[in-house]
């Protein structure tokens, strides 16, 4: 039997390799062709407590991590008792039998992971003693494993040849334990390699290069989970004349860093998490009113307070949205892929200067912490992000009428005063009635120019739809495919630009009959929005801390979709 998906669990405690084991297993399969996702989940502590992720390994590009599970790879007792209820019938356990054993279980194997690596003379291999059984029971051939082990750990250093053995040793002792207990899951059908360059990234790391890609010139960061991969990121690589990548003492600090950065004409950025933002807010307010370009980058978690800081959530749209108070609607770039991480912190640079204000990129911990192949991105096709500067003479007014208008660079001619204050056209302070209603209609009229009728649809000629965003998309794109399959009459809309969002897809959303849109969080904060906006939309909400899966949005979107569809048969 030949499978074309494939999914492995590794559960157990922090420190024990649990992620290293998934992200290694998901490398070495893209390095021969097949299409790879891992999800990580993990306690705020930093060694222990219950940690699992999950490697999805395709044939076909792959979606979501996984509703089920082939194979269990449990550390210890409590892994095994918390995850074997997702282990499909005809799959596989595979537990340390060093630190416990299983009874009555004809589906598991013990395997004494840290023992069998200790023999190699390697304690650190147990890795690839676990990598060497997955790869007997889905008959992956040996010599792609001993090929991503030499590459992995040549590099130039007197022991390495010495490594390199012990891992490639462990990788056949796993094998070989795997062959003689007599489990098997078929063979794992052979891969397509795409006939594009790839590269395999975590959504951190994308942000971080998508910025770099687009100029990205000033950037400073204070330490917040799940964000601080992107501050560590920059530290390391946004070296150089003109550029500073530097770490702050709080949140309030790194706003008010990246306003005076952007005021004195620098790309500028930084990343947060929730809480990050909530301590923003009269920044953005101050970046907002005073037009000075800059990019947020929140990656979500569990909210509100502490709450769930290595968990993944969709709450923090409303905090984004309109974060200062007064009137307020800051433009949002939601990603949902790795390859959004990427393009979508391109946009969100570009958009910070094209409009002069402050744009917020949304992630979250699910796309942050995932390591994905992805088409490598053409650096020589992105543009850097660029602001109207202006370059006449002195007396010139800043904040003169609605439109958008050159900005000039302290220093400059044309140098002005950024006032948190409302202003006149010069950016002198006043009271009057009259100039608040003018710069509050020029603020909200610049988001005009942010307009692109980029998005994606499908079948649309439906009146039900199915409307994802963030990290829902994977998810819920799986659960529609499968509805299309099953002639289920629901049509898929998706976009990364939610505000604005694409004027025709908006335009044709207010059309439907119903809007279903699937978000992790408990208020149904986007459907709030598109029903603010005409949308009649309704929201599939879980805050488990976990993502969807793809079983539970397909059950709730067909009961919804066959209600409505009952409803306009009555009228």
């Amino acid at each position: 039997m030949q499978l074309r998906d494939f999914v492995v669990r590794f559960a157990g405690e922090g420190g024990q390799g649990v992620v290293t084991s998934a992200e290694g297993l998901a490398q070495s399969s893209t390095r021969i062709g097949y299409h790879a996702l891992t999800f990580a989940t993990f306690p705020s502590q930093i060694l222990g407590g219950p940690t699992w992720t999950q490697a999805r390994i395709s044939v076909d590009p792959v979606l979501a991590p996984g509703d089920d599970v082939n194979v269990l790879v449990a550390f210890n007792r409590d892994a095994y008792d918390e995850h074997i209820r997702d282990v499909l019938p005809d799959g596989v356990v595979i537990f340390d039998s060093n630190e416990f054993e299983i009874e009555d279980d004809d589906r598991s194997f013990g395997l004494p992971f840290e023992e069998l690596a200790k023999s190699t003379g390697n304690n650190r291999a147990a890795n690839m003693v676990i990598m060497g059984g997955l790869a007997h029971l889905i008959n992956m051939p040996q010599e792609h494993l001993v090929s991503f082990v030499e590459e992995r750990f040549n590099r130039g250093r007197a022991e390495d040849a010495q490594i390199i053995k012990s891992n490639i040793e462990a990788l056949n002792l796993g094998r070989t334990h795997l062959l003689d207990s007599g489990f098997s899951l078929g063979e794992l059908a052979p891969p397509e390699m795409p006939d594009y360059k790839q590269l395999m990234i975590k959504g951190n790391e994308a942000v971080s290069l998508g910025a770099m890609a687009a100029g990205l010139d000033f950037y400073v960061g204070y330490p917040i989970s799940p964000a601080t991969p992107i501050l560590l990121y920059m530290e390391r690589n946004l070296v150089g004349k003109d550029r500073l990548a530097y770490q702050v003492s709080s949140e309030i600090e790194s706003i008010t860093a990246i306003i005076g950065a952007g005021y004195a004409g620098k790309r500028a950025m930084t990343a947060t998490a929730g809480p990050g933002v909530s301590l923003m807010s009269e920044g953005l307010g101050l970046a907002w009113i005073a037009e000075i370009p800059l990019v947020v980058v929140n990656v979500q978690r569990g909210g509100p307070a502490t709450g769930l800081p290595t968990k993944t959530e969709q709450s923090d749209l409303m905090g984004c949205m309109y974060p200062a108070h007064g009137d307020v609607r800051l433009p949002i770039i939601a990603v949902g892929t790795v390859e959004e991480c990427f393009y979508g912190a391109v946009k969100a640079l570009e958009w910070a200067e094209k409009y002069q204000g402050p744009v917020i990129l949304m992630s979250e911990m699910s796309l942050a912490e995932r390591a994905q192949n992805i088409a490598k991105p053409d650096l020589s096709k992105v543009k850097e992000a660029k602001r109207l500067v202006y370059s006449g003479t002195n007396g010139y007014q800043r904040y003169a009428g609605h439109e958008l208008s050159p900005m000039p660079i302290p220093g400059s001619p044309g140098a002005y005063v950024a006032n948190g204050s409302e202003h006149d056209d010069m950016g002198d302070t006043t009271h009057l009635g009259e100039r608040h209603i003018q710069m509050t209609e020029r603020r909200f009229s610049k988001i005009k120019l942010l307009e692109e009728d980029d998005y994606e649809r499908d079948q649309p000629e439906h009146s039900v739809a199915v409307v994802s965003w963030g990290g829902s998309k994977g998810p819920s794109r799986e659960a529609y495919n499968i509805l299309k399959e099953s002639s289920l009459p629901v049509s898929w809309y998706y976009t990364m630009f939610l505000n604005p969002l694409p004027p025709k897809m908006l335009e044709e959303l207010k059309q439907k009959d119903l809007v279903i849109v699937p978000e992790l969080n408990y208020q149904g904060q986007f459907s709030s929005i598109l029903r603010s906006m005409g949308v009649k939309a309704e929201s599939i909400t879980q805050y488990t801390g976990l993502p969807f899966k793809a079983r539970t949005l397909v059950e709730k979107i067909t009961e919804m979709t066959k209600a409505q569809l009952k409803e306009t048969t009555k009228v």
